[in-house]
């Protein structure tokens, strides 16, 4: 093998404009590592994502990342690897830690629970507006779930416990620009705005959000 041919790989993260992409974004400015950021704007007309970015995976949706030959999609499958690969494992428990548990529910629940009890909200309101009591149904397993969220937030610094972890790389974006796309106030959640607060003062996320939505101030509060 000639050497002289070789090139080092480089992670790629390719973000769509307010999306989960953002994770992506945010974990590497963590890491501090050294990667390629490329940004594409949502279609004017739909709002979806455009051809170019579809086309960088099957699932034709945010997030992407690539590394060498390998092109991954899902955002938690895109944090786990790169905090494993590029760092150690720094925002991933290990089971003998005391956190371990908690950070794996969270992390978890972001897209298991949280975030597709607000999708179906939505579409089931979309589907039938005259029949509340589907929406109903699902509008009370949200409450019950961004409750959840206030309770962790009085317990713990962190979603994953005592320390940052992928548990809060996931669960910000829902909270924050997810939270955007719905008009979910924060009134009567006075833990959840102090802990984004606490995460806004967070050189890392302010980098990263500098990158992913320039202009646009972050959802924290």
């Amino acid at each position: 093998m000639d050497l002289n041919l070789w090139e080092p790989t480089m992670l790629t993260v390719h973000h769509l404009g307010i999306s989960q992409s953002e994770r992506a974004v945010w974990l590497c400015e963590e890491l501090g590592l050294d990667y390629k950021f490329k940004r594409y704007d949502r279609r004017a007309d739909n709002r979806l994502a455009p051809d170019e970015y579809k086309a960088l995976h099957p699932a034709g949706m945010a997030p992407v990342v690539e590394d060498g030959d390998l092109v991954l999609a899902e955002s938690g499958a895109i944090c786990e690897y790169i905090d494993r690969k590029y760092g150690g494992a720094k925002h991933c428990l290990d089971v003998d830690h005391p956190d371990f548990a908690d950070h794996l529910f969270w992390f978890h629940f972001t897209n298991g629970t949280f975030m597709t009890n607000g999708m179906m909200q939505l579409m089931l309101a979309m589907a039938d507006p005259q029949n509340d009591m589907p929406t109903g149904f699902v509008a009370d397993r949200t409450a019950k779930a961004w409750d959840m969220v206030e309770k962790r937030l009085g317990e713990a610094e962190f979603f994953g416990g005592s320390q940052l972890t992928l548990a809060d790389i996931m669960m910000v974006y829902c909270i924050t620009t997810g939270r955007m796309m719905r008009q979910v106030p924060l009134d009567d959640k006075p833990n959840t705005v102090a802990y984004l607060q606490r995460i806004g003062q967070r050189e890392a996320y302010q980098r990263a959000w500098a990158k992913c939505e320039p202009g646009i101030e972050p959802n924290l509060a």
